[in-house]
């Protein structure tokens, strides 16, 4: 059977005093008869002596008792308010209730724990409008194609469209809208809290090289050539082995978009980082697109579903580490990820 704080600490005071109060009368008995003084003649009428002490003590032990539940309940009461009072807050968080509260209380411990409440509120409040951010641009992006392959579908049945050519756009419309939905399951995954990933002692030159053969196809299309330039065969990192894999594949992709002729693939260690650069020779990042380029759904010019940067940062951050973009002097853009280097 549950019962409240209050009344628990008021049971539990009371018990402690009275069981004080019955050993005090016990204890008063037995040391009243054993110094009890001897003239010589008679004896002291013990009896009546201890009975007038114990009356005494009954009454004196019985005001403190009083005393002590008056004071318990209003000790009880200060305790258990401020812990309602939070009750009452988590409760309208679990309604939606995303505004932090001004709180004050003089206990350092309900302090620092309406301070973590507080943090969470302005935690979940972000993550709810990201959320919602990210479902009303997921379905504007799913809607486009669908509508190109409603339209090319249609022009087919209806004759209005020659067959052949309407087949190819809708398998191109397919290959970007399958993309898409990748991405997106992906991001789900990445951001999704209960994923657990293990890291595991890897070697980054490898992953590299292997991402570049995966896409070599594409390159060859292109006639865009891949330059390796790494200090060493081998650079070990403790890392998440499928999502650096997948965040090289992204910078790579997003590269052969814009190169014109090759890509350079480098990985070497900084510092207490290790950072993978990936270059390309291309027109490089426009200004205005420049502080924006990680953000999802973000597209800058010739950009396609405006979420593969986004999963490279979604990583990086999950690694402690970081992904920046800049212009090359010469010409083209350069991606660096970031890891960090654990001992």
């Amino acid at each position: 059977m549950k019962t409240k704080l209050r009344k628990r600490i008021l049971a539990a005071f009371s018990f402690v005093l009275f069981f004080s109060f019955m050993l005090t009368v016990v204890l008063f008995s037995i040391l009243m008869r054993q110094f009890a003084i001897y003239d010589g003649n008679y004896y002291a009428n013990i009896e009546q002596t201890t009975g007038r002490a114990s009356i005494v003590l009954f009454v004196v032990v019985g005001i403190i008792f009083v005393m002590t539940v008056i004071v318990t309940y209003f000790l009880a009461n200060s305790i258990t308010r401020p812990i309602e009072k939070l009750g009452k807050f988590a409760r309208s968080i679990g309604k939606s209730g995303f505004d932090t509260n001004n709180f004050e209380f003089r206990d350092v411990e309900l302090e620092n724990l309406n301070a973590a409440l507080n943090k969470a509120v302005k935690q979940i409040k972000a993550y709810d409008s990201e959320q919602k951010d990210f479902f009303q641009n997921a379905s504007h992006e799913l809607r486009t194609p669908l509508m190109s392959i409603k339209c090319y579908a249609e022009g087919i049945v209806y004759g209005l469209m020659e067959p052949k050519q309407a087949s190819e756009t809708i398998l191109e419309e397919t290959d970007k809208l399958s993309e898409l939905v990748t991405d997106l399951l992906y991001i789900a995954k990445i951001d999704n809290i209960t994923t657990a990933y293990t890291a595991e002692k890897t070697d980054l030159i490898k992953i590299i090289k292997d991402c570049a053969t995966r896409q070599q196809a594409i390159a060859d299309k292109k006639q865009i050539n891949f330059v390796y330039d790494f200090a060493s065969s081998y650079l070990h990192c403790e890392c998440i082995a499928e999502l650096i894999s997948r965040a090289v594949d992204n910078l790579i992709s997003n590269a052969l978009r814009y190169a014109s002729s090759k890509i350079i693939l480098a990985c070497v260690t900084k510092g207490s980082k290790i950072q993978i650069t990936v270059a390309d020779d291309g027109s490089g990042i426009e200004a205005e697109v420049l502080p924006h380029i990680f953000e999802r759904f973000y597209k800058g010019k010739g950009g396609n579903t405006g979420i593969g940067l986004s999963i490279v940062k979604s990583i990086a951050d999950q690694h402690n580490g970081y992904v920046t973009a800049e212009n090359a002097s010469s010409g083209g853009a350069i991606f660096t990820l970031a890891l960090p280097i654990y001992d």
